[in-house]
């Protein structure tokens, strides 16, 4: 069996995504998005600028043969060549792996006769020369990993130290150090003899969870979910399942607790008694796992057992504003402040777009809005979760705006994703607003839109200057706003008639 790099961080990111890329259908993979080509693109003009001006040799192989690859890297560094670009080491070992005291790799004895062979296959984006002893001579190399992130994440990590032991099979000599080049960062000096240990306990129970060849549950996690390509997949299955981590709340940790109480279907965690989930959860959490599923299976809207908050904290206003942004984080620009101005007297609705279409005209945009949002001095600014609210606090940093300006703004602003969640449980899979506005009946104009293809059509436009792009910005944005105001006005008619038949 071939275990790559690649492999080894799918199981470090999800032990099933692991198991899929082995043995999953290919035909049920996700077609590849427009945001997964643009951390492509991200990354390719990453390494383009590491690479500027370094004078390097690459083997010259036929795309797939990494056996060729392997042979024409050997060749290379048997040259003693300064600089290797994505060079292909292969290492033939079982599954139980050490280094023994000369720092060479070395194959454990195994009792299981039908342990699978393993190949591991690691292609370091850089390979450099360093003085020391190797089977080349009096020189070794050391692995350079080009990573898009700005911070050294355990993930990235690990796998520098399984090039890192890879290389060392190869060459008969443990790499003292491996590196990582991060974006916007210095070099960062991963330490091997910390991170070695912890490779090799992943490699085992990676190697041992593909001999075995059982597909571990599904567990849907928004973060960890949202970029794997097996995510359809996985998905049909754990809504057939009903798995519990559909439901609001159920983290990886928490559905381990449920699991050893045996509650591992809705039905069992509706009825569990919260005393049964304490101390391990905490009492007001457990209340509302146990809500969330009875909420899903029974299909209905749950409230709070108290009155969740005073009729001022959700104002109805002659006139409201609901406000969203859009922003590209990798250059940490917000270029688009959307707001909708809904005049309930006039009956009038009218979205105003602030749009930075250079990313120096942040501060003209910031100014647009305050100058607008300054204008209907009463009315309530409605956003969903903070984001909104810190972006004003970091604009206003930015440009020097005086506090007393903005915070009488900052005192208007109410967040509908905190009263939702003060107010009722929902039968939802999730509390961001497209899960509970779509639930409302309110559809996007693009049901495909979502923040990750703004970054995406926002790049796209700096780039070739097609409005088109930005047009699918706006329509997004202003969509979101109006989502927002269904949500709010929703749940203002649910609170009024709650207030009114308390019974």
């Amino acid at each position: 069996m071939l275990l790559t790099a690649e492999l080894l961080l799918s199981y470090l990111r999800c032990e099933r995504r692991a198991f899929l890329d082995v043995y999953g259908d290919p035909t049920q993979l996700d077609p590849q998005g427009d945001f997964h080509l643009k951390l492509q693109q991200d990354r390719f003009a990453h390494e383009r600028t590491v690479l500027a001006g370094k004078i390097y040799h690459q083997p010259e192989y036929r795309r797939g043969d990494w056996h060729a690859g392997a042979r024409a890297t050997l060749e290379l560094m048997h040259q003693g060549v300064e600089v290797i670009y994505k060079g292909v080491l292969a290492a033939q070992l079982s599954s139980n792996l050490f280094w023994d005291e000369e720092d060479s790799c070395s194959v454990s004895s195994n009792d299981d006769d039908t342990a699978m062979p393993q190949t591991l296959l690691s292609c370091a984006d850089l390979l450099v020369k360093q003085p020391g002893e190797s089977i080349f001579g009096d020189w070794c190399y050391v692995p350079y990993q080009i990573e898009l992130g700005r911070r050294p994440k355990q993930d990235y990590q690990i796998i520098a130290a399984f090039h890192s032991f890879v290389l060392g099979a190869v060459q008969r000599c443990l790499p003292q150090t491996a590196w990582l080049i991060l974006r916007d960062r210095p070099p960062y000096h991963v330490n091997l003899p910390k991170v070695m240990p912890k490779m090799h306990g992943v490699l085992a129970e990676c190697i041992a969870l593909l001999q075995q060849q059982e597909e571990p549950e599904v567990f849907i996690s928004r973060q960890r979910c949202n970029l794997c390509r097996w995510y359809t997949h996985c998905y049909a299955l754990a809504q057939l399942e009903q798995h519990l981590s559909l439901i609001p709340g159920v983290s990886p940790s928490r559905y381990s607790y449920l699991q050893s109480l045996n509650l591992t279907t809705l039905e069992s965690l509706a009825g569990a008694n919260v005393d049964s989930l304490e101390p391990t959860i905490e009492r007001d959490i457990a209340i509302q796992l146990i809500r969330q599923a009875q909420s899903v299976l029974q299909n209905q809207v749950i409230l709070s057992d108290t009155p969740p908050f005073a009729a001022d904290a959700l104002p109805t206003a002659p006139i409201e504003l609901y406000f969203d942004i859009e922003a590209e984080p990798d250059i940490n620009l917000d270029y688009l402040l959307g707001v909708l101005v809904v005049d309930r007297q006039a009956k009038t609705e009218k979205f105003y777009p602030f749009l930075a279409e250079r990313p120096e005209d942040e501060s003209l945009i910031w100014e647009q809005f305050l100058e607008l949002v300054s204008s209907y001095p009463d009315a309530p600014i409605f956003h969903f979760c903070d984001y909104e609210v810190e972006t004003v606090k970091r604009l206003a940093k930015c440009y020097k705006t005086p506090y007393e300006r903005v915070k009488p703004i900052l005192a208007r602003f109410v967040d509908i994703h905190e009263r939702v969640k003060q107010a009722v449980t929902l039968p939802v899979q999730s509390y961001a607003l497209k899960h509970i506005a779509r639930w409302l009946g309110f559809e996007w104009q693009n049901p495909k839109a979502n923040g990750q293809l703004c970054i995406y059509w926002y790049d796209q436009w700096l780039k070739v200057s097609d409005r088109s792009y930005l047009d699918a910005i706006l329509r997004y944005n202003e969509d979101d706003c109006r989502a927002t105001l269904v949500v709010k006005d929703w749940l203002v008619n649910l609170i009024e008639d709650y207030l009114q038949n308390p019974a």
